[in-house]
């Protein structure tokens, strides 16, 4: 198939006066687009201290390269606006290289605009800093997954849909509850299913009779312990023209108090790790938390589809992180998803960090069981006709590292569209955004 190659400049740029006394901020460009590199070309970053005329003296700007070659070097500068810092680098290997600089003090801690002290975030960044985070992508298209699938990979999941199909989804409960917007009508939805929990969710129908298209939502991993995963959600700029599922992704009750959701969550820590985290518990494929993450996203999908205002072909996956995660899943192991939008997908490849790969502070730690539900497993297993869309990539985003989104990626064998974005991290996004887009 052939591919399009869309380069994207900038899509935001803030011009008004009010972006002038926004706080500053460090943009960073390549000679080239970010993703176009090949193994040993040079790639030769640039970075410029913008909305800084009232940086104070004395302070540095300090960078520091690692990448997947495993290689690391750093770098200071006194940090003056109008000289801008350039580095140049190469990457032996397809994959990516990772360039991080932040406006520090003389004594080397991150420089705060507001005085405050800051701390370190899931991808090793200083959110509230002035910094930039991205890098660039050697033969992008050429990045294979590091650890082979599962032998019995596809056994697995027969086992599995198998074991789900056993639970009859008899005895349903749909509660309807309170709603802002008259044009739909809001369930709590449980589902009976296999694994220790039922599939809930909160199920939004258009109040007009018909036939609508459908689309289940997940949650990130945070996020699905927040309260905008248990309380009933806003449906205020409905539209009432789809049927949407929005599925918890533990299967506990729904609009119940807060201490109920602590209890809740405290349940799930395993050997002192948080939710599908515990390698003991992922070493064996049966016990991970997320065999029991799929059973309810199968069994959430079939019960959309069991529901007479579906209209028998339209049908959605999405979400973003764990939530992307959960959509991938849905879309690999259900037939009848005709399309995932997806954004910073987590647990792509894994196993990269077992041969090198670049990785932040915040990562599941690889064992064998987890290549069952890795992304870059479930990709072969999505249909033709299916399409994929990543709608956002973070180029420094090393909680979802653009190298296993890049497996996942060159995986898909069907319609497939990625946009990666320059300076964005897992929770940031530069005030500039500088895109690139590829379709399949």
């Amino acid at each position: 198939m052939k591919k399009i190659v869309v380069a994207m400049g900038v899509l935001a740029a803030v011009c008004c006066q009010a972006a002038k006394s926004a706080k500053p901020w460090i943009k960073g460009v390549t000679d080239k687009s970010p993703i176009e590199y090949k193994v040993g070309e040079q790639m030769t970053f640039t970075l410029t201290l913008e909305r800084a005329d009232s940086l104070p003296s004395g302070l540095d700007l300090v960078w520091t390269r690692t990448a997947d070659d495993g290689k690391k070097e750093t770098g200071k500068v006194p940090a003056v606006v109008g000289k801008p810092l350039t580095v140049k680098t190469s990457l032996d290997r397809p994959g990516f290289v990772r360039l991080y600089a932040i406006v520090s003090n003389p004594d080397g801690t991150p420089w705060s605009p507001d005085g405050k002290p800051l701390r370190k975030d899931r991808s090793g960044g200083y959110p509230g800093g002035v910094y930039f985070d991205g890098g660039a992508g050697a033969d992008v298209d050429a990045i294979r997954q590091a650890v082979p699938p599962p032998k019995d990979f596809e056994d697995f999941w027969k086992r599995h849909k198998a074991a789900l199909a056993a639970v009859s989804m008899d005895g349903a409960k749909c509660e309807e509850v309170s709603c802002n917007n008259p044009k739909v009508k809001v369930f709590i939805v449980s589902i009976p299913c296999a694994g220790p929990k039922p599939a809930t969710g909160y199920l939004v129908v258009p109040a007009k009779e018909g036939k609508y298209p459908a689309r289940i939502s997940f949650h990130g991993y945070g996020a699905s312990w927040g309260k905008r995963a248990w309380q009933i959600p806003d449906c205020q700029k409905d539209k009432g023209n789809t049927l949407h599922l929005i599925l918890s992704a533990h299967g506990f009750e729904l609009n119940r108090d807060s201490a109920y959701y602590a209890a809740e969550r405290k349940k799930t820590m395993s050997n002192g790790h948080t939710h599908a985290f515990d390698p003991k518990q992922n070493s064996d494929p049966e016990t991970a938390y997320f065999c029991g993450m799929t059973y309810r996203v199968m069994r959430g999908l079939e019960y959309l589809k069991s529901r007479p205002e579906w209209n028998g072909k339209d049908l959605m996956v999405s979400g973003a992180s764990q939530g992307g995660l959960q959509a991938i899943w849905g879309a690999a192991l259900v037939p009848g998803v005709t399309s995932a939008m997806v954004q910073v997908p987590w647990c792509c490849d894994i196993g990269g960090k077992s041969i090198g790969r670049n990785h932040g502070e915040w990562y599941v730690p690889w064992v064998a069981g987890l290549g069952y539900y890795d992304t870059v497993n479930m990709a072969r297993l999505i249909p033709k006709s299916c399409k994929v869309a990543i709608t956002m990539a973070g180029i420094g985003d090393y909680t979802c590292p653009p190298t296993g989104v890049a497996a996942f990626y060159n995986n898909l064998t069907c319609p497939k569209s990625i946009k990666w974005v320059q300076g964005a991290t897992h929770g940031y996004k530069p005030p500039e955004q500088e895109a690139h887009v590829k379709e399949n």
